[in-house]
């Protein structure tokens, strides 16, 4: 029955997605990877995905660590919100295999973090005005969303697909 338990089912979902991603990340060409041609660089969504991912798995973002490779505002993909008209200047690009291995990590938060939330317990963000457990379901569609983007440039771009995973 604790196949049954929405922690457990949490992060089999977390899994597959980040597995998705994993497969965008890892079949990405290099040229696509740095190309220009978009608004947001494909490693950049790639990076932003697993920032957020990773942060969101925190129990508040006084509690957030950065990896330790983290360039300062990097996980932006324009503008800061509270800063509508400066868009932060990011330093250099992150190599698939930079981003790979903070994919990694983002993994072992999943496991460790997950079926220790509190999933009633206020989300610890106080911009997102939910609870613990829709924040898990906010993260893994954020996840999906730039996953998404990321396939439909491979498909379109590259004519690379990623798998479906249907859970983790």
């Amino acid at each position: 029955m604790d196949e049954l338990r929405l922690p457990h089912l949490l992060v089999s979902q977390y899994r597959a997605s980040l597995s998705m991603l994993g497969q965008a990340i890892e079949v990405c060409p290099e040229d696509l990877w740095l190309a220009s041609d978009y608004r947001n660089r494909s490693w950049h969504i790639a990076y932003h995905a697993v920032f957020y991912t990773h942060f969101y798995l925190q129990e508040s973002q006084a509690d957030f660590r950065a990896w330790g490779k983290h360039q300062a505002d990097s996980q932006y993909l324009g503008p800061r919100p509270w800063e509508p008209n400066k868009v932060p200047a990011v330093v250099r690009p992150y190599s698939r295999a930079e981003v790979l291995e903070y994919h990694k990590l983002c993994c072992a938060e999943v496991e460790a973090r997950v079926p220790r939330l509190e999933l009633s317990a206020p989300s610890g963000f106080y911009w997102l005005p939910f609870n613990k457990m829709e924040l898990q379901l906010y993260n893994i569609r954020h996840l999906q969303h730039h996953t998404g983007q990321l396939a439909d440039r491979l498909r379109a771009v590259a004519g690379v697909g990623v798998d479906w995973v249907l859970s983790g």
